[in-house]
């Protein structure tokens, strides 16, 4: 098993970060180099976290290998049995054999996932800088490189060195500035070594000040939406509220791009085919939607010559930039309406579930039965009583249960973040964990102990990276809607967020010797990495006393004191509390409820004419075939003739499109203007009007109140 472990799960983890990209980008549509980039960045992330727990077991065995490394002194028969250790500050201890079999193991047990001598640096060496050269220096020219709405690589290479050259300016003014301390420092030598470990330094402390940042919130957040998933209510009115939302952006999507399009239909019908910069135009006509392509092309004329002292025709500044905008607008507008889809099946889904929650035969029944093909062994299991005891009784509680255990494990990290600097006593939980397997050498409960501990750690923060969003310019959206800017700042955050992240964990574990201060073999990591003791007031201040700023960050997060200060600049945030969350729940609700009726009516359409054609379909065909073989052709001609005038109302009509337009008069909802109630919403007990709020008015039932708002 030497290294066999290394091997699984560096395969392992490829596939799990091809997963995830698969999940958020579009391999179809998006640039191949974009999306290899974001899959090498994300890959080598993720491996820091899978293999570090490796490197920690086999460091731990390669200590106990050192400790016993005696040697047999020669036998005194008169004297007692003594072995020989290393020497120790130019003394060689003497230690009598039955003390140290009484102190000591009598031998090192090798773990499983043992890896050879030499392997991890060179890998750790590898997978550090090459996720360091793409976070600093790849992936921000990738980034505005795919940003740019340039019509050549030339053009689009020399807006990313233009848009970087501030950027890559702030990195040298830092690296400048450590490089200056050192060097007036008359103590410190400026060395190769030295002058790495000030670009490590540089670099961890920018992503330590964000990781704390990052980690205060997912700390609460994590436990707490598993909190309120368990309550069905409560995640049904946070859906009405992003409802609301998602609807002003979507038209505001729609909206943005009718008007790119308006202005590229000017371009194009200004600049036609014998001029320069049609090749340009024809590049932004192939990124707009199929529809409004077909529209410009039927308009187009034919050639026609073009005079540039009479007509005022844009520039390719003009070009590169309405390229830019149009791109941008259409993968809005795409991700928006993939969005509500989305959102418009977890609503029907919530309000199935409040439907159910009361069902006296606990067989659970949907509004609208899947449409996708299920698998049959999994029906035949999951029932719809099974699926009722989940749904309704047994997910709630197992949500409790997780929440519970998170914020348990919230509560230690908080613990060890603040007092992972003392060593006498050793009061982070985790190192106490760490030393009390490493005395018996289980390795399988070290690995397990290290994998969750840093698992965790980086659930926090890249579940923080997934839900943030900075406007509109970084959004990671599911279901392949994410563009490639986001995917290549993820991949920039994710490299920036996870060395920092490891050793804050080595750390919290005790494992890295300037904190731990003990002479003890460190790990392949940590001899990456360096000591940074040519820095101490970083070493020794900043990132043992930064991480305890988690504790304020975390009671923020719990009194939501972010999503407050939000809502007071005018970014709509939900809150149970406010008459703002309450119009646009109520006015979510009825966007829901028109949705829901809109589908139904189309169901009810589409069972119908199904019944049709089974009905009288084939009745219809042999009646139709039967005709046609007896009747001669002056009969048939004055069928058709007399088919084509006005029928009573026992006649049955063949044209398909009288067909359609009567099933459309027979799907319309007759109004009733004296009704009082719907019953429709599944969260009111009382049976009384609603009221929707918002924008969307109800009539009024009586003739009374037709002018009360005058």
């Amino acid at each position: 098993m030497s290294g066999a472990a290394l091997g699984i799960e560096i395969v392992f983890v490829f596939f799990l970060a091809l997963f995830i990209l698969h999940r958020y980008g579009d391999f179809k549509k998006q640039h191949r180099l974009v999306i290899l980039a974001t899959l090498l960045a994300w890959y080598l992330c993720f491996l820091i976290i899978f293999i570090l727990p490796l490197d920690v077991s086999t460091t731990i065995y390669n200590r106990c290998i050192n400790r016993h490394a005696v040697t047999v002194a020669p036998v005194n028969f008169s004297q007692p049995h003594t072995t020989t250790l290393p020497a120790v500050n130019g003394t060689i201890p003497a230690i009598p054999r039955r003390e140290y079999n009484e102190l000591e193991p009598p031998m090192c047990f090798k773990p499983w996932s043992y890896i050879p001598e030499g392997i991890m640096p060179v890998f750790w060496r590898v997978v550090y800088w090459t996720s360091q050269f793409l976070t600093w220096i790849l992936l921000p020219f990738m980034q505005s490189y795919a940003r740019s709405g340039g019509f050549s690589i030339t053009g689009k290479i020399k807006t990313a060195l233009i848009e970087n050259a501030i950027y890559y300016g702030t990195y040298l003014l830092i690296f400048g500035a450590f490089l200056i301390y050192v060097a007036v420092n008359p103590n410190l030598h400026l060395e190769w070594s030295q002058l790495q470990t000030i670009g490590i330094a540089a670099a961890n402390t920018w992503g330590l000040f964000l990781l704390v940042l990052l980690l205060g919130y997912g700390l609460v957040e994590i436990p707490r939406s598993y909190w309120y998933g368990s309550k069905k209510g409560y995640l049904l009115m946070k859906t009405y509220f992003k409802a609301a939302k998602l609807m002003t952006e979507k038209a505001d999507a729609e909206e943005n791009l009718e008007d790119m399009m308006e202005e590229v239909r000017k371009v194009s019908e200004c600049i036609k085919y014998n001029h320069p910069l049609r090749k340009c135009v024809d590049t932004i006509l192939r990124k707009c939607p199929p529809e409004y392509q077909e529209k410009m092309g039927r308009n187009m004329d034919d050639y026609e010559d073009f005079d540039e002292k009479q007509n005022n025709y844009p520039s390719e500044k003009s070009l590169v930039k309405l390229h830019k905008q149009v791109i941008y607008s259409v993968q809005r507008h795409r991700r928006t309406q993939v969005q509500w889809k989305i959102l418009l099946e977890q609503a029907f889904y919530l309000e199935d579930v409040a439907k159910n929650e009361s069902s006296a035969t606990r067989q659970f029944v949907h509004t609208f039965p899947p449409q996708e093909p299920e698998n049959y062994l999994f029906r035949r299991f999951y029932t719809p009583t099974v699926e009722w005891y989940w749904e309704c009784l047994l997910q709630p509680w197992s949500y409790r249960i997780l929440a519970i255990t998170l914020a348990l494990f919230s509560a230690v990290v908080v613990w060890s973040e603040c007092t992972f600097f003392s060593t006498k006593p050793v009061l982070s939980l985790f190192a106490v964990f760490i030393q009390q397997a490493e005395r018996t050498y289980n390795y399988i409960y070290i690995e397990m102990a290290c994998f969750l501990t840093i698992f965790f750690l980086s659930i926090c923060v890249y579940s923080t990276v997934f839900r943030i969003r900075v406007f509109n310019y970084y959004y990671l959206a599911s279901h392949h809607q994410t563009d490639a800017y986001s995917l290549l700042f993820s991949g920039m955050l994710f490299c920036r967020l996870t060395p920092p992240l490891c050793l804050n964990f080595l750390g919290l574990t005790h494992m890295d010797g300037s904190i731990s201060h003990q002479d003890n073999r460190p790990t392949a990591y940590t001899m990456i990495m360096g000591s940074l003791r040519v820095l101490p007031f970083i070493a020794d201040g900043f990132y043992i006393y930064y991480p305890m700023l988690v504790v304020i960050l975390c009671i923020a997060t719990y009194f939501s004191l972010g999503t407050r200060c939000l809502n007071l600049l005018g970014f709509q945030q939900f809150m149970g509390d406010n008459d703002m969350t309450s119009d646009l729940t109520d006015e979510g609700k009825e966007l829901i409820r028109r949705e829901k009726r809109k589908r139904q009516r189309q169901e009810d359409g589409e069972t119908r004419r199904r019944e049709w054609k089974e009905r009288y379909g084939n009745q219809k065909d042999e009646t139709t075939r039967n005709r046609n073989v007896h009747m001669d052709p002056t009969e048939l001609n004055y069928t058709e003739i007399s088919n084509s005038r006005p029928t009573s109302k026992y006649t049955r009509t063949n044209n398909r499109t009288e067909i359609d337009r009567i099933e459309l008069l027979q799907d319309a909802e007759p109004l009733d203007f004296n009704a009082d109630t719907f019953t429709d919403d599944p969260l009111e007990s009382e049976s009384g009007r609603y009221q929707p709020g918002g924008r969307y008015l109800s009539m009024s039932h009586s003739q009374s109140r037709i002018f009360d708002d005058v």
